[in-house]
């Protein structure tokens, strides 16, 4: 059995098992706009990123526009399998999509050979999804893109870790993707043999008031040295 991962930049991910495709919160085209407009924050890609895989299944972790991008699902067949948080339900119903399973944190099934998690995710404000997926074969992976970590999870061996790795802030506020803050309890809860390091990579240009306030921490001096071991990387294939 295998399993790969690759990012898409942004939130997203493919990843591939030998008998399921999954697509993460993709953002594939056209800009990415958050109220109250452009002004405020604006993403662009210049280019359209091509998916040439069979997708059988979109996971999305969160509602908002950079997880739950519509013209971007517009790309798919509008009876596709998507599992998702209740915030994203009603968005994904009003452009047409036909088959929707919401999961609640702590929420389990089994979809497509896959045994698929839901585990407690951001406030943004309401508490979205962060997911531990895996095969018939205990192969796989836990995603969370926004740093939180689901406190009534127990110790377990994974292979792969989805996180962001640092931390972006804004003024009063603080950080509002804690991935500096979480990998050291993602090491210990995990102990993961890959890093697949998410959320502000890409080629994605950002605009906008929100944008010249967000400041990043990288993580701090002695993570590094727990991570000698690991490879912090995009993409991976098991």
């Amino acid at each position: 059995m295998t399993f790969e991962a690759k990012y898409l930049g942004s939130n997203g991910w493919l990843i591939k098992f030998d008998r399921t495709n999954v697509i993460i919160d993709p953002w594939l085209t056209g800009d990415l706009v958050f109220p109250p407009g452009e002004w405020f924050f604006k993403g662009s890609l210049d280019n359209e990123i091509i998916i040439e895989d069979e997708i059988n299944l979109i996971l999305l972790t969160q509602g908002l526009p950079d997880h739950c991008h519509i013209p971007s699902l517009k790309k798919f067949k509008k009876n596709i399998d998507i599992i998702c948080p209740n915030s994203a339900k009603g968005i994904l119903e009003k452009s047409g999509f036909t088959s929707l399973k919401v999961l609640k944190p702590s929420e389990k099934i089994y979809h497509l050979s896959l045994e698929i998690e839901a585990t407690a995710g951001a406030p943004v404000p309401q508490i979205e999804n962060g997911y531990i997926v895996k095969d018939c074969e205990g192969k796989g992976f836990y995603i969370e893109p926004h740093g939180y970590l689901d406190e009534n999870l127990k110790s377990q061996k994974i292979d792969a870790v989805i996180t962001p790795t640092i931390n972006l802030e804004l003024p009063v506020v603080g950080p509002f993707v804690k991935g500096a803050d979480v990998l050291p309890k993602l090491l210990n809860i995990f102990n993961p043999k890959y890093i697949l390091s998410s959320t502000v990579g890409g080629e994605a240009k950002y605009t906008g008031l929100l944008n010249k306030f967000i400041s990043i921490e990288e993580y701090k001096e002695e993570l590094k040295c727990n991570l000698v071991n690991l490879k912090v990387m995009d993409s991976v294939k098991i």
